[in-house]
């Protein structure tokens, strides 16, 4: 098999528990999410090896969930191989685990501490580190579901000491008289997208991504003021692309995987539970008005732990340099907690238009909207309906459509339901001109464009496309004969063909 194709396969079920959404309500003008595929990353920062993983998401049924990673038929792509689905009153939980040996009453298999190898959103399996992975501290998980689930918490599993056999979630240890300590979530926080109408009619959609900080686990003892969360450092690339992107697509070295320096569109941020809710930094925001035929929003995060002071009080960050928290100070940025690659598949009801810019000419639309070459892009609701209208410019003749559009009809109908493109195609005309010497006239036959034709006893001249065929036809009157022709005309036969180069033509007739 084709190393890359099984890596493809083995990480097509590589989603934050979000997959395939329902349609969302459209708005006018506004693309309808399809899809947010992503991949994620998880360090072991529990302190000891775990057994096992949990995502929680609430809100889908086990018919929802379409693929979970990581195995293909008889290969395995993390230690723990595919997850389990399993309902809830709420949701569904999926579980990696570690088999259990009964006979030495110990689980087999471990996720250890971290060794330092680094882990960048997609890079945590076997393929991903090869030789690195067993020791690297780290997995690789995720879902496809067909709906979004309403909430998703993950969570790192340990052995369940009071029942030998069974795994239970990470709580951390136990404080002496307080009560049992609750599970304490993975945090790296799970993005929710939305799409916003434009401002203006036709113009760009707003694709808006945005990640809440972690909520902690309840104290086992109520701190005597509500407490902030553990802040982390995030950094967010961003690149849109002209195509929907598949899971597969969100790998490493694939030219959907925002990366590279000139794809950072947050340099930091820092995200921070608030328990007032009226923090600043309570959550991280990232839109923009969707390109011009772009099918897919790609964002990379990545999560880093925030080292820096806390108020001893409250737990809010005190951030160093001018107070601002824009940017890590010294001592403040800590080791990597996750990373993942999180994309927006749309359907984009809109029009583009091509093929102006080179020969010049118009398209406009029956609404008034596509006005090209000024205004050559335009969203719309689902189902509008419109007639695209091609104008040539001086010279030149419309020779049909392409893309949506076909024929060499100057209109064109349309049913907007999707990105739609158009593609305009004009060719020039150029100028045969005849003349005649002496008595007689010269016919020429296909009539030219604009109406013109070669049918004259002097100088006339018609407009033709390079490449078309004309047959000129020297007719004398008597008593002139016809002698022969000169210019792109030779020989003393009464026709003469030529075909139109991309230039004028200048052909003459001689009688006498």
């Amino acid at each position: 098999m084709n190393i890359r194709f099984a890596t493809v396969m083995a990480i097509s079920n590589v989603l934050i528990a979000v997959g395939l959404t329902a349609p969302q309500t459209v708005h006018a003008q506004a693309p309808t999410i399809i899809g947010y595929p992503a991949n994620f990353d998880a360090v072991n920062n529990t302190g000891g090896p775990t057994e096992g993983f949990e995502i929680e998401a609430d809100g889908i049924q086990p018919s929802d969930v379409t693929r979970v990673f990581g195995q293909i038929g008889n290969t395995c792509y993390i230690r723990y191989c595919a997850g389990k689905i399993t309902a809830t009153p709420s949701g569904v939980v999926i579980r990696w685990e570690s088999p259990y040996d009964p006979n030495k009453q110990q689980f087999t298999l471990a996720t250890p501490v971290p060794n330092g190898s680094l882990a960048t959103g997609e890079s945590c399996w076997t393929i991903g580190l090869g030789v690195r992975y067993p020791g690297a501290g780290c997995e690789h998980f995720g879902i496809s579901t067909t709906i979004n689930p309403t909430r998703v918490v993950y969570r790192w599993l340990v052995p369940d000491p009071n029942n030998p056999g069974t795994l239970t979630y990470f709580a951390g240890s136990p404080v002496p008289g307080a009560p049992p300590p609750m599970p304490i979530p993975v945090p790296i926080p799970q993005p929710v997208i939305n799409v916003l109408p434009p401002a203006v009619a036709g113009g760009a959609p707003i694709v808006q991504f945005q990640i809440d900080p972690p909520v902690p686990a309840p104290p086992p003892l109520p701190p005597p003021v509500p407490q902030f969360g553990d802040a982390q450092w995030v950094k967010v690339f961003k690149l849109e692309m002209p195509d929907p992107v598949d899971l597969n697509d969100l790998m490493g070295g694939n030219p959907a995987v925002p990366e590279a320096a000139g794809q950072v569109e947050t340099p930091w941020a820092l995200i921070q539970f608030d328990p007032g809710s009226h923090s600043k930094r309570k959550n991280l925001q990232n839109g923009g008005g969707l390109g011009g035929g772009s099918r897919a929003v790609v964002r990379r995060y990545e999560h880093y732990a925030y080292t820096g002071a806390y108020d001893p009080a409250t737990h809010a960050v005190v951030c160093g340099g001018d107070g601002t928290c824009s940017t890590p100070q010294p001592g403040e940025l800590g080791d990597l907690i996750g990373a993942q690659n999180a994309a927006a598949n749309l359907v984009v009801p809109s029009v583009i238009v091509t093929g102006i810019t080179k020969t010049g000419g118009t398209v406009t639309s029956t609404d008034g909207t596509i006005r090209c070459p000024q205004v050559c892009t335009a969203n719309y609701a689902a189902g509008k309906q419109l007639t695209l209208t091609a104008v040539a410019p001086k010279d030149n003749v419309f020779t049909g459509w392409g893309g949506a559009c076909s024929g060499t009809q100057a209109t064109c109908q349309l049913t907007i339901n999707d990105v739609t493109k158009a593609s305009v195609n004009f060719a020039p005309t150029f100028v045969l001109q005849v003349s005649r010497q002496n008595g007689g006239t010269t016919t020429g036959t296909p009539s030219g464009e604009f109406g013109t034709s070669i049918n004259c006893d002097g100088t006339c001249s018609a407009n033709y496309q390079a490449g078309s065929v004309v047959t000129l036809t020297a007719n004398p009157i008597a008593p002139a004969k016809f002698t022969g022709w000169s210019g792109a005309c030779s020989g003393t036969q009464n026709t003469c063909v030529i075909t139109m180069p991309s230039a004028g033509v200048k052909a003459q007739a001689n009688y006498k």
